[in-house]
């Protein structure tokens, strides 16, 4: 029973790794577009939104990849411990 409960929790917890990359991917780029957008239709222009997109795509990349940077440091330390 033992067994059960530690495989449900690296479910649980593999489960919530996904959800913070999919979070930590669309909220720079909802966020960016919309300023973009807004920009756009305030100014006038037609070029912030595809500039800010991109920006928003790139500051998602690095939350991506500072967040698995910091799991696979951390699988690591684990490793040597055991």
């Amino acid at each position: 029973m033992g067994k059960s409960k530690k495989y449900k929790r690296s479910v649980y917890q593999s489960l919530a790794v996904i959800t913070q990359f999919g979070i930590n991917m669309l909220v720079p780029i909802f966020m960016c577009s919309f300023a973009g957008l807004f920009l756009d239709r305030k100014l006038g222009t037609a070029f912030w939104f595809v500039l800010l997109f991109f920006a928003g795509a790139l500051a998602g990349f690095r939350n991506i990849y500072i967040l698995a940077r910091k799991i696979y440091e951390g699988d690591k330390e684990n490793d040597k411990q055991n």
